[in-house]
């Protein structure tokens, strides 16, 4: 395996030098205006995962601690919910799910996705003349017209929902341990927690070209598709390019590196080396290529997956004390800051200054309208839209972001999508609290809060102690945060939504071979 990877190593770099070779000069004078955006999204990571929010000196992310010192780092930025499909369809809709209809996670038997109504950032950079490409995890729809090649994007090559949700013939580690897929029709297997009759497939465009997919080679195959891609749009169309790569790190099973001689004390650290090594190889095509009018976006789509115990990463001193105390995670699927509070950084030579941090209460609904105005492009007038353009936070010391953000349910408790958790400043409310399912097991209980608690996160960032209610800060603080969620609900209620169809039946669930088991076919491109 090392050796194949220092071949593939090679074999990039002669590519590299093969392309570079043959740019024209006058292909060099001619570079468009518009910028090229590559937006990075990693799966399940803890704010603490990263950077000088580990709790250590070691650091497995030196690609990614370089992506820092070139860019800015946000300290307060959020996802836009607790749980994969909520938090990808607003990322690329810029609207809560209340007004896109994805409040829940879609199955492996889902029928539909994000509306076909709601449109995606890719939809309207295609439309301006962009190449669009993507890589990795949708979950927002893997059949007919609710594939990516549908929703805006010119290829797509990666895996329909997440990386667990099918079997492998090569297990990566998890709780519970799964077995490998099926081999024959007379083998029949049951495990809790583990999908063990339908494998996982591998789509190139609407087409299942593996199956299930070798998911140890996953990282190596999406860095090669990615270098190509970038190579595509700025050399062979020489258009301006949005790239969206959706990781499948870190989210279980977990691949490691190869070259760490790994054993299970640590996987994690050598899944975010290998995830690393991935974000590194995007920089260097880009960097190769000279494409300097490029914005590079990195952030996360939701907290670690705390269930999954030491293959699960850290909130940093985002602990949830006051849910954890009760039972419970605080995490993952949970309106906690360990829940929502992401790593993010974003680069862009000669634009953004490099080595700066912004403590702006910012969030992944504001990518859509901050890349759309950097494009030139005016989103659809008839509806209204959650996030904002930071476009001057990205150029400019400025810690100005949103006044309010509110934080949905994702599971642990209440309504899917119900937005009962109000961040205003510093002040956060919570209308009800629960806890999401934490290793060893338990869940912390349901509980409605009239008058709702509210923290003080500049004081108490482990959300630890609520205010007392009987004090002048939280009277002051109620009035706001009653007003700033009326104007919210109110705003929704009079919006053009959406409403998600979540029906799942067994023919919906991809295969390619329906007649093998575990629908096992290999190599069909």
């Amino acid at each position: 395996m090392a050796q194949f990877g220092l071949c593939a190593l090679l074999l990039f770099f002669g590519l590299v030098h093969h392309i570079k070779s043959h740019i024209r000069k006058e292909d060099k004078t001619g570079e468009k205006e518009r910028p090229n955006f590559i937006i990075i999204l990693a799966d399940d990571i803890g704010w603490g995962d990263l950077w000088v929010n580990r709790p250590d000196n070691f650091t497995p992310t030196p690609w990614l601690d370089s992506l820092m010192l070139k860019g800015k780092r946000f300290t307060d930025f959020h996802s836009p919910a607790s749980t994969c499909s909520p938090s990808r369809a607003a990322l690329l809709t810029g609207r809560h799910g209340l007004r896109n209809g994805v409040t829940h996670n879609f199955a492996v038997q889902s029928v539909a996705g994000l509306p076909l109504n709601e449109t995606t950032f890719a939809q309207l950079l295609h439309e301006a003349g962009y190449y669009t490409a993507m890589i990795g995890k949708w979950h927002l729809g893997h059949n007919g017209s609710y594939n990516p090649v549908h929703r805006g994007f010119d290829y797509y090559f990666g895996i329909p929902y997440s990386n667990d949700m099918g079997c492998t013939d090569d297990p990566g580690l998890d709780l519970p341990s799964c077995p490998p897929c099926v081999l024959n029709q007379y083998t029949t297997r049951k495990h809790e927690g583990c999908y063990t009759q339908v494998a996982l497939p591998l789509f190139e465009n609407e087409t299942i070209i593996e199956q299930p997919l070798d998911t140890w080679s996953l990282k190596d195959r999406y860095a090669r598709v990615a270098v190509k891609q970038i190579f595509t749009a700025s050399i062979s169309k020489q258009q301006p390019f949005l790239l969206y790569v959706a990781l499948a790190h870190m989210h279980v099973p977990l691949f490691h590196n190869t070259f760490l001689n790994v054993t299970t004390q640590d996987p994690y650290t050598a899944s975010l080396s290998d995830m690393d090594s991935l974000v590194g190889t995007i920089m260097q095509a880009v960097s190769t290529v000279q494409l300097e009018n490029t914005l590079i976006w990195f952030t996360g789509d939701n907290g670690p997956w705390e269930q999954k115990c030491q293959f699960a990463g850290h909130v940093g001193p985002f602990v949830g004390k006051w849910q954890t105390s009760r039972g419970g995670g605080s995490a993952k699927r949970t309106a906690w800051e360990g829940g929502h509070r992401v790593p993010t950084v974003v680069t862009w030579p000669k634009k953004i200054k490099p080595n700066s941090t912004s403590s702006a209460l910012l969030s992944g609904l504001d990518i859509f309208p901050t890349i759309l105005s950097l494009a030139g492009v005016k989103p659809p007038s008839d509806r209204h839209y959650d996030g904002i353009d930071i476009t001057y936070i990205l150029l400019n010391d400025s810690d100005e972001g949103h006044r309010s953000l509110m934080h949905p349910n994702s599971g642990a408790a209440g309504q899917f999508g119900d937005l009962q958790t109000v961040r205003l400043k510093h002040h956060k409310a919570f209308y009800i609290t629960g806890g999401s399912v934490a290793c060893g097991g338990g869940s912390g209980q349901q509980q409605y809060h009239d008058p709702p608690l509210i923290f003080d996160l500049s004081q108490d960032e482990a959300e630890e102690t609520p205010l007392n209610p009987e004090s002048e800060e939280y009277r002051s603080v109620l009035k706001e945060v009653e007003r700033e969620m009326e104007a919210l609900l109110w705003d929704i209620a009079t919006d053009r939504v959406s409403s998600a169809d979540y029906t799942m039946i067994p023919s919906a669930v991809p295969c390619c071979q329906p007649n093998h088991p575990a629908c096992r076919c290999h190599s069909l491109k």
